[in-house]
């Protein structure tokens, strides 16, 4: 099984503080689907058209977790809270099946 992953890129933030709200509903929304933050807005270094705002990586362990934990409700929940004056890319990615098992690509 592959995992999923939410990866979050944030090109404006207009006022940094007014994620607060997002963030304390998102978080257990998260933690309550099976992710695992694995990277928020540490250190980056941007080569061709990528750019250095803050860039969040969540892991799940599979895909289809992933999805659902997008999709529950108490996500749905924090989502309404996610401020105007913010621009997010956000995208669910399936991983990469690294055990040498059979490949549906």
């Amino acid at each position: 099984m592959t995992k999923g992953y939410w990866v979050s890129v944030y090109p404006a933030i207009s006022d940094p503080e007014s994620l607060t709200a997002y963030n304390k509903l998102a978080r257990p929304a998260v933690q309550a689907g099976g992710g695992r933050l694995l990277s928020r807005g540490g250190r980056v270094v941007a080569h061709e058209a990528g750019i250095t705002q803050r860039v969040i990586l969540i892991e799940f362990d599979s895909f289809e977790q992933a999805v659902a934990a997008y999709e529950s409700e108490v996500y749905q929940k924090a989502l309404v809270a996610l401020p105007d004056g913010v621009e997010r890319d956000f995208r669910i990615i399936e991983g990469i099946d690294l055990t040498g098992g059979p490949s549906h690509r």
